[in-house]
């Protein structure tokens, strides 16, 4: 099998290259220059006119990681134009031009942003889409483009919508909470009662693996995540076993947290510290066998001693 993964040079991009090459299978990194990658091609700027005929040459499946992803405090005069001309009409082009070359699979990665911002019922692969900000239209928008395109042509379509992915190379906001609970700092979170579902990049490149392969992956969308969702306190207190320290909480109550991130123009920040959002993956564990190989606390231990 031959594949092509865009993203490639990216966080999960470069977890899944080396999954997929240790699995044999044959790995063709697209990549927007040169980067060194073992087979890459260079494809250029991602719009709706690149050319990925050189790229999807022998290509059995089409894995597409690439996206311009979430930004924070985003100044774009018209951001919804900038996402969707990467995530929707780069996407839908590289799916026609796939289905031209022949390729059987195409697996997107989307977001489960494109079921909302969070709720205190499970989001599940039935719901009606609700998604709010710019980067989850636009990821919905590719989902029902990627629908008519495999309706039209054949090609076999599995999309794949995660919550946040941690893993050795995290960035932004959940490296930062590593930091802080390394410093020892107090954080006045102890009395948040949420759920948040999370993802291990190992699981992650996992269940990609998987839904490459796997027939019943075939036109399906899943949700994907660790299995273990857990409140903002919970996920502390097992950063800091992890790092063989004790955790800090102090209990602020919500509404106090929820009005200094008012007062501080802050408000999104706190919702995604006090709010749920949590997934029920069973839909991609029965239909395709597939159990998460790594728990919570072996991610955690992972992305710790990265970090170091």
């Amino acid at each position: 099998m031959k594949a092509l993964v865009t993203g490639a040079t990216g966080f999960v991009g470069t977890a899944l290259c080396a999954r997929l090459a240790a699995n044999g299978l044959e790995v063709v990194p697209a990549v927007r220059g040169k980067s060194g990658l073992p087979h890459e091609r260079v494809v250029g700027n991602l719009d709706a006119s690149t050319d990925w005929a050189a790229a999807l040459t022998g290509c059995n499946v089409v894995i597409h990681l690439a996206a311009r992803v979430h930004v924070m405090d985003d100044t774009a005069q018209d951001p919804l134009a900038l996402y969707r001309a990467t995530n929707t009409e780069t996407t839908l082009n590289l799916a026609r031009q796939a289905a031209q070359a022949g390729v059987k699979r195409f697996v997107f990665i989307s977001t489960i942003k494109v079921n909302g911002e969070g709720r205190d019922a499970p989001y599940r692969e039935t719901d009606i889409p609700a998604p709010e900000d710019a980067y989850a239209i636009s990821k919905w928008e590719a989902e029902q483009g990627l629908w008519q395109i495999a309706q039209d042509t054949g090609l076999e379509v599995v999309i794949l919508r995660p919550p946040l992915v941690y893993g050795p190379g995290v960035k932004a906001n959940f490296l930062r909470l590593l930091r802080t609970v390394e410093r020892g700092w107090p954080l006045p979170l102890g009395a948040i009662r949420n759920r948040r579902s999370l993802l291990y990049l190992g699981n992650f490149v996992d269940a990609i693996r998987l839904c490459i392969e796997h027939p019943d992956a075939a036109g399906q969308t899943f949700l994907v995540d660790d299995g273990q969702p857990v409140s903002t306190p919970d996920l502390i207190r097992a950063m800091a076993r992890a790092m063989g320290r004790p955790a800090h909480l102090l209990a602020v109550p919500v509404g106090m947290l929820e009005l200094a991130g008012t007062l501080l123009g802050k408000r999104a920040a706190v919702a995604r510290l006090t709010g749920s959002l949590f997934v029920d993956g069973l839909f991609l564990r029965t239909r395709l066998g597939w159990t998460p190989p790594y728990s919570l606390e072996a991610g955690l231990a992972a992305t710790v001693a990265s970090a170091k």
